[in-house]
């Protein structure tokens, strides 16, 4: 059985890696487990304890448990589910018909692994124990042993239940840009419905006056979700999601913030304590930092739900992003964020692995398509990619500052820097809402304040010598440079950033096809063409180059990886492509360029002129 379930495995990786961004639903681990064959072979002589009954004692919102379990008659292919809400064998299961039985399990796990992980002398003995890592997702848990493979799961036996002291606690907050300069927005999670608690942020400048900021609450339910398996047995209450707005912010001051809620009784139930430095003023002159990647995904510091170790560089750009964070001010995690791919429980546990960054910095997303796409949903692309999300749990879970959240683009500012954030999952073509977007946002940005036009999409709209782009002849996201590039050039874009391709590569100056300069560690003077990287190997199984010699191609990595940009003022930007296995330099450049250098003329952009005096 473990081997039909690696060459299956293997087969998804091989088509994940052959057409970036999508994997026959292979990307997501849950997605393996046949849950809807699961039939109860209950075994008394068999058993599942779990330690310790109550987790975060001291308000830790992770513990580590401990799972001794017992088989009688045990095989390679067993199995540890972790269920939550514990009760999963007690949840109704409609039938898809009448003289349909309904199902014995209806939900899948929030994560599991093989009770042989770890425990060499399993299949001889029975005897094994797991260390699992569990985060407050507002539920209790229970851990079921399972044989038969994922294929054919059999129950064996199911585990004690255990419990976070508060599971209902605020938990996970999600800096972002307001819609204005100097305003931070604050989003976390909750098991408090506004009739049970008013949610609210107690925020001010650190050692200064406190402040009550109120929140608004979304949620969504399972009607919401557009098919399968985000409506059957991917689904998971997602919780309370609050989102807070603090403004009026002072520029570069630090502050301190904790999430609270006040109960009916007037009971308050607090966060620690966090904190985050305001944005500086729109064009302003200091050292500005901003990390940008793509396709992270999520994985398990215990080494769950990663038999095919689909997304093996994730923990690894996560950890250096947090090392590196106080030399970071920004960062932009351009689509394709967890693949949760219908399976609700996944945004939680990608929540807390962010949590030290997104509670201290903005954490900007873009939606990609394990996002939004999804047939007759009005996505521009009819896969099945999203599970069935079709963008609402992105949406609801991450703020962005756009003028409707569920097209996703939007344009922020961050002192020196004007971002442009497209999506491209909705047509950006010629004469649609979004390509007017993209011209006013790269049309209005005042460059004498804001000499840094970064565009950044999720596909690429730009230039890609992947392989999967290469055998459909066009090196790109069809229609994508075809409709925008004569806009890179107009209006002057430094650099254009995209996911999607997991892995690394830069361009010359590139404008039509043709590098208008030679690929260069160091720019200067007046700009000639953009520079388009694609940096989407932050986390996600890697996608293969072309083997051909593409002329406009300057740096190519197979790894995971992300940039780093660094303005040093409106003069000097450095950019840094790092390695996730180390947090070293494996390339960079530099653009020396005054506002004069904006102005002057390149190919298509030279504005009209009068022989008048």
């Amino acid at each position: 059985m473990r081997l039909l379930l690696w060459a299956a495995a293997t087969w998804l990786a091989v088509c994940a890696a052959a057409n970036p961004g999508r994997g026959a639903g292979g990307e997501q681990p849950l997605s393996r487990i046949a849950v809807e064959r699961t039939v109860h072979a209950i075994d008394d002589a068999a058993h599942v304890k779990a330690s310790p009954l109550v987790l975060g004692l001291k308000g830790e919102n992770t513990e580590w448990v401990d799972v001794q379990f017992f088989h009688p008659s045990p095989s390679g292919d067993d199995w540890i589910g972790v269920f939550s809400p514990a009760d999963f064998s007690a949840a109704i299961c409609e039938p898809e018909n009448q003289r349909q039985y309904p199902p014995v399990l209806c939900t899948a796990p929030i994560k599991y692994q093989f009770a042989n992980f770890k425990n060499d002398d399993y299949n001889k003995t029975g005897k094994g124990s797991l260390k699992l890592q569990l985060i407050n997702q507002r539920e209790d848990f229970s851990f079921a042993l399972f044989s038969g493979g994922l294929l054919a799961p059999k129950l064996i036996a199911v585990s004690n239940k255990v419990a976070f002291m508060n599971p209902k606690a605020p938990v996970y907050p999600r800096l972002a840009q307001g819609k204005s300069w100097n305003e931070m927005t604050v989003t976390w999670t909750s098991g408090y419905d506004i009739t049970e608690a008013v949610p609210f942020v107690e925020w001010g400048e650190k050692g200064g006056r406190r402040f009550l900021a109120p929140a608004g609450t979304l949620t969504f339910d399972k009607n919401s979700m557009c098919g399968a398996p985000a409506r059957t047995v991917g689904w998971r209450h997602p919780g309370y999601i609050h989102t807070s707005y603090l403004k009026d912010l002072w520029p570069d001051s630090l502050y301190t913030y904790r999430l609270g809620h006040r109960l009916m009784n007037g009971t308050r139930i607090w966060s620690k304590s966090y904190s985050f430095k305001a944005s500086p003023y729109p064009g302003q002159d200091s050292l500005q930092r901003v990390v940008i990647f793509g396709d992270m995904g999520k994985a398990e510091a215990d080494g769950s739900n990663e038999f095919n170790n689909f997304q093996p560089g994730s923990l690894n750009t996560t950890y250096q992003i947090i090392r590196d964070l106080e030399n970071i001010d920004m960062v932009v995690h351009i689509g394709d964020i967890c693949y949760a791919n219908g399976y609700l429980s996944q945004w939680d546990q990608f929540t807390a692995q962010v949590e030290p960054i997104a509670s201290t910095v903005p954490y900007m997303i873009g939606s990609g398509n394990h996002e939004r796409d999804w047939p007759g949903t009005g996505s521009f692309y009819g896969n099945l990619d999203s599970g069935g999300e079709c963008g609402v749990p992105a949406q609801t879970m991450f703020y962005t500052p756009a003028e409707n959240r569920a097209k996703f683009w939007y344009a922020t500012d961050y002192g020196m820097f004007r971002f442009c954030i497209a999506h491209t999952e909705e047509d950006w073509r010629p004469g649609t809402e979004q390509y007017k977007f993209i011209e006013q946002c790269l049309s209005s940005v005042d460059r004498q304040k804001q000499p840094w036009l970064i565009f950044l999409a999720h596909r690429v709209l730009g230039y890609s010598s992947c392989a999967y782009y290469e055998s459909e002849g066009t090196f790109e996201e069809p229609m994508g440079r075809e409709a925008l590039q004569e806009l890179w050039q107009k209006y002057k874009v430094d650099l254009a950033f995209y996911g999607h391709v997991h892995s690394y590569e830069r361009t010359c100056p590139v404008y039509q096809s043709q590098c208008i300069v030679n690929a260069s560690n160091h720019y200067s003077g007046p700009f000639q063409a953009t520079t388009h990287v694609v940096v989407g190997g932050a986390g996600a199984s890697l996608s293969e180059f072309t083997t051909s010699k593409i002329q406009w191609s300057h740096f190519t990595d197979f790894d995971h990886g992300f940039v780093k940009l660094t303005a040093f003022n409106h003069s000097s930007l450095l950019f840094e492509y790092k390695k996730s296995r180390d947090g070293n330099v494996y390339d960079h450049f530099t653009i020396s360029r005054d506002y004069r250098d904006i102005l002057a003329c390149s190919i298509d952009n030279c504005p009209r002129t009068t022989l008048a005096s």
